[in-house]
């Protein structure tokens, strides 16, 4: 009797453990994919011909297209500090980043990776980075324990490059230290003098595989010269045909580790980010130069990713968002041929502006939402909608309670995931450039306020989605209300 009791109750005390397990998968895995430079029109779900991105359009196909969706800012940093801490950038002047800078996000505030940490899930970021490490006025030291930086807000694990694939220092971090680190060869960053002995792009511009267009000619890595300069390390250089396997075999390894548990990963490839230089297998694969080679490589990505949650059985519980931290640039910093190459293929859908700009196709971004589990009858969803709200919706969408304080400037959206006709879920939505100017789009009215060196501008996008009829003078009535939003909430 005993023993049949004991057997009993091992049975009962494992159907439980059991249960339990169940009810904490339940909750839904999340993975945030941000793509760097990345247009409104550069995947085939979104218009493109000559770019092939099946893994995306299969996404969309299956989930929740948005037409409306906007990145919180024009340029790379302010969007990325926007989402991960659901604060206007111009608020605290973030702007793009050297790889120096002291990290902008204060620990102690609430961050989409802490809220998620708090909740249950393991956190982890893989890929870029660029919102700073180390202490203010302590330059961060490449060759020892980097503490300020991604897991000091919340990420549990992180292996990430410092700030962008054109900028030094050309190393991973995994964690809290440089990966390949070797104490015989130490690292030196500078961006205000040159440090060291490399060669240069604007000294050596034989040694280029890669010519650049405007800067871009410090200190060479693999043939091509960076912003900034740097010396040493030389087992830690990434190889850049090599990034996006890279990247994606790191977040690959998180979700196989973790597939038992939920988890938030914030997966940022460099693509379409300069230096282009996608694997050999991308070179050349695409009908728009080597400005589509890398977006095919990214969708690569993508589907990859996809690939492996269904191997794992948890795809159908997991939340995949697919979006871009600003509008594209197809030719900025190197002499690659994308924008003579491009074959006809249009990044800005007919929209004005591009990176770094208030017009349209500086914001207004691809944005595709996977939840297989909820979304059965996919749909486009119209409203406007910005993902500095991720915060508040990630909470609304999970039923997890948040405080106005830990909100901070988002709201809840969530409804727009999940139902084609939501109500509205905020009065306008705001977006920035790098110096911190805005925007503002109300229901189809955009307004961009005036500055020291241009006028205001106001356009009606229902019926000039290209923004080439400022129509202020016309209707004053609602350049009054506008105004009202930017008095009332732009405070620096």
């Amino acid at each position: 009797m005993i023993g049949k009791i004991k057997v009993g109750s091992c049975l009962l005390i494992a159907g439980l453990s059991q249960l339990a397990g169940a009810q904490q998968t339940e909750r839904p895995n999340i993975i945030f994919i941000l793509a760097d430079d990345i247009g409104y029109s550069d995947l085939g779900c979104y218009g493109a011909t000559k770019i092939k991105t099946p893994a995306l359009d299969q996404l969309a196909t299956e989930g929740v297209r948005f037409t409306n969706a906007y990145a919180p800012a024009s340029t790379s940093s302010p969007s990325r500090y926007a989402l991960l801490t659901g604060e206007y950038a111009w608020r605290k002047n973030v702007g793009i980043l050297p790889a120096d800078a002291p990290l902008t996000i204060d620990p102690t505030q609430t961050t989409l990776p802490a809220f998620m940490k708090k909740a249950g899930y393991r956190t982890a970021l893989v890929g870029k980075w660029h919102l700073g490490l180390g202490e203010k006025d302590v330059p961060v030291n490449f060759n020892g324990e980097i503490k300020m930086g991604p897991r000091a807000i919340g990420f549990d694990y992180a292996y990430y490059f410092p700030a962008t694939n054109d900028r030094v220092p050309c190393v991973y971090i995994e964690n809290d230290r440089v990966v390949n680190w070797d104490p015989a060869d130490p690292i030196q960053v500078s961006y205000r003098k040159k440090v060291g002995n490399d060669y240069t792009g604007r000294d050596n511009p034989e040694l280029l595989t890669l010519k650049p267009h405007l800067g871009h000619d410090a200190t060479i890595v693999n043939g091509i010269s960076r912003i900034g300069w740097m010396d040493g390390g030389k087992k830690a250089r990434w190889k850049d045909e090599d990034m996006a396997q890279v990247l994606l075999d790191k977040a690959k390894s998180f979700i196989n580790e973790h597939a038992d548990t939920p988890f938030f990963i914030y997966y940022a490839p460099h693509n379409a980010h300069e230096p282009r230089v996608p694997s050999p297998v991308f070179q050349g694969k695409s009908a728009a130069g080597i400005y589509g080679d890398v977006i095919e490589e990214f969708d690569f990505c993508v589907g990859e990713i996809v690939k492996m949650l269904k191997e794992k059985g948890i795809y159908e519980n997991t939340i995949l968002i697919v979006s871009s931290d600003n509008g594209p640039m197809v030719k900025e910093g190197y002499k690659d041929g994308a924008l003579e190459n491009i074959n006809g293929h249009d990044p800005f859908g007919g929209l004005r502006g591009q990176k770094y700009s208030l017009h349209e196709a500086g914001t207004r971004v691809p944005f595709i939402f996977s939840w297989p589990d909820k979304v059965k009858s996919p749909f486009v969803q119209k409203q406007n909608f910005t993902y500095l709200d991720m915060l508040s919706t990630f909470a609304g969408m999970l039923e997890l309670p948040i405080t106005i304080e830990e909100a901070n400037d988002t709201r809840d959206g969530s409804r727009l995931f999940l139902q084609a006709d939501a109500p509205k879920y905020r009065e306008y939505i705001m977006m920035q450039n790098n110096g911190g100017q805005i925007a503002i789009r109300k229901d189809n009215w955009k307004y961009i306020p005036a500055t020291r060196n241009r006028g205001a501008e106001l356009y009606d996008l229902s019926t000039d989605p290209s923004e080439l009829r400022d129509v202020m003078m016309a209707y004053p009535e609602q350049v009054a209300e506008l105004k009202k939003y930017v008095e009332r909430d732009y405070k620096k």
